[in-house]
């Protein structure tokens, strides 16, 4: 099989590998301000977080409604859990989103659970999660990019961005409805992100072809008659078109 020919969606692939590597460049500097201020001398305490408030704003914009630093438990010398996470569009004044942070609490959130947090902990790697719906702070399908975030060489949260799916599906639209059949990205779990047909909503599972069995053996392009199957750039998302 050549894979060395023109596939399916070449524009989009290349498209979507901006949009994320975009996204993970908005983070790099709210990253570099989080390890200044842990990696700095003395006890670091949760006021502390407030330093990254200017990285954070500037974050904000574009695709990414959220962005923010979430501490891993112990992390700071004041409180076992840290949450500093604000939403807005860039444009007005963000606003800061306040979560429970007491484990005796009902409202506690145990973020050190969700993905967005557990990948990058335990790979050491960037990482997409979703689509899911984020009842915390958007309440529609979104996608959390994080990155993790080091103290001493060792893992210490993780700075995120959310981008609001319907918002990516907006500047992908014409380039997917371009394409003949079926043409959906999906995510690493076989979850379709956004597609050009009704039968893929966002949100759904893809069961043929094995997508994450496609992943695990390397993520390969696959190319033939009725199918291409292709990763876009170094992200863990992929174009599926069909016949």
């Amino acid at each position: 099989m050549n894979h060395t020919r023109t596939l399916a969606g070449d524009e989009l692939v290349e498209e979507v590998s901006a949009l994320v590597e975009g996204v993970f460049g908005r983070l790099k500097p709210v990253v570099a301000g989080a390890e200044a201020i842990l990696n700095s001398d003395g006890p670091v305490q949760a006021a502390h977080l407030d330093g990254l408030r200017p990285q954070i704003a500037q974050a904000l914009g574009g695709l990414v409604v959220g962005a923010g630093f979430i501490a891993a438990p112990d992390t700071l010398d004041d409180q076992r859990f840290g949450f500093e996470w604000w939403t807005g569009n860039g444009e007005s004044e963000p606003v800061q989103v306040f979560i429970s942070l007491d484990p005796n609490s009902e409202r506690f959130l145990d973020y050190t659970r969700q993905s967005w947090f557990t990948v990058p902990r335990d790979s050491g790697r960037r990482h997409i999660t979703g689509p899911y719906v984020d009842y915390l702070c958007t309440d529609t399908y979104t996608l959390t990019f994080t990155i993790p975030v080091r103290r001493n060489g060792k893992f210490a949260g993780v700075v995120g961005a959310d981008v609001v799916v319907r918002e990516l599906e907006r500047t992908v639209q014409h380039k997917l409805r371009a394409l003949r059949g079926r043409a959906a990205l999906v995510n690493a779990q076989s979850r379709v992100i956004a597609s050009n047909n009704a039968r893929q909503a966002t949100g759904s599972l893809v069961r043929n072809p094995d997508i994450p069995s496609w992943w695990a053996s390397g993520a390969t392009a696959m190319a033939d008659a009725a199918m291409t199957l292709r990763r876009c750039g170094d992200s863990t998302i992929a174009l599926l078109v069909t016949a």
